[in-house]
């Protein structure tokens, strides 16, 4: 498990590792599931790039926030910072903002853009199935945007606030967006019954091999649904009208993800179908969540949401 972050910092490809913590996920008969552990990092008051802090969000659910502020964080005086809610990936199943490679993305994020991050601790699948992940996120939201947080009031500008997540977390945001019409900056995730080019070539992929993606998904899926459930599915499920009041998108992809199909196929629905403002990223090079690894990907990413957000500053 530690190799992931090893490889990560001598700037190796850490993606068998993270293929192999998918496949270490096993079911067990009863239909519980034991998770692979993972590194986990505390909120830091002392980080030199972005301090952390982690706030409760429902305590009768155990999920919280855990927010990130650019070390130094601004003046009080200065102008606030555009507040970012991500949703990490995992499938739904596995990680949380702990999580050591989603805590350092989201301090890297925070010092890049910059903007105040405030990353969800929602409820997992099988457990709670989809989609509590859903009300978790909409819980967030209303949070944040009623917040009198001592980070949240004097540093965070919350007429730009954006959801944003990566690999399932990007289903996340695109459900929560359509809830609250919120902006959605995403790296969605989503499949279906049948198989896209990209998928059907991804048995051996390192970063998530097919086995492991349909795994996830019938942990995820409400009981009884199958991959055309418009949770999953959402371009062959859900009617046009449905996308009325989505707001301009950000949709960011990697040319060797096995769902870099699935999301062009996505982006046109949203485009073609719902008449939604699409800014799609899709060309870069890497594999599935490589910016998490990789700083040339990060910095694609960060680079793509500054953008994102000065052309909706400029609106």
């Amino acid at each position: 498990m530690g190799d992931i972050t090893d490889a990560a910092t001598a700037g190796n490809d850490p993606a068998p590792a993270l293929g192999a913590i998918f496949m270490q996920i096993a079911v067990n008969p009863d239909g519980t599931i034991t998770r692979p552990e993972v590194p986990l990092i505390p909120p830091s008051s002392t980080s030199s790039t972005a301090i952390s802090r982690d706030v409760p969000l429902d305590a009768s659910l155990g999920t919280y926030l855990r927010l990130y502020l650019p070390n130094p964080a601004p003046p009080p005086l200065a102008a606030k910072l555009p507040v970012v809610l991500f949703f990490h990936g995992g499938g739904f199943v596995l990680f949380s903002p702990a999580t050591a490679f989603y805590h350092a993305h989201c301090e890297a994020m925070a010092t890049a853009v910059p903007c105040l991050v405030a990353s969800l601790d929602y409820r997992l699948a099988p457990e709670r199935r989809l989609p509590a992940a859903y009300d978790d996120a909409a819980s967030a939201i209303a949070w944040l945007l009623g917040s009198a947080d001592p980070w949240v009031a004097p540093h965070g500008d919350l007429s730009r606030c954006y959801v944003m997540g990566s690999s399932s977390g990007g289903n996340i945001a695109f459900f929560a967006g359509l809830r609250l019409c919120a902006n959605s900056p995403s790296s969605s995730s989503t499949a279906g019954a049948a198989r896209m080019p990209s998928e059907a070539a991804s048995e051996e992929d390192v970063m998530l091999p097919l086995e492991a993606n349909d795994k996830l998904w019938s942990l995820a899926l409400p009981e009884g649904a199958d991959r055309d459930h418009e949770f999953c599915n959402p371009a062959r499920a859900m009617v046009p009208a449905a996308l009325a009041g989505l707001p301009r998108c950000l949709v960011t992809g990697n040319r060797g993800d096995p769902l870099i199909d699935r999301q062009r196929e996505f982006v046109r629905w949203l485009v073609e179908q719902g008449g939604v403002e699409v800014v799609a990223r899709m060309e870069h090079e890497g594999a599935h969540a490589s910016q998490l690894f990789v700083p040339e990907r990060a910095h694609e990413l960060f680079t793509a949401m500054r953008e994102f957000m000065a052309a909706a500053d400029g609106a």
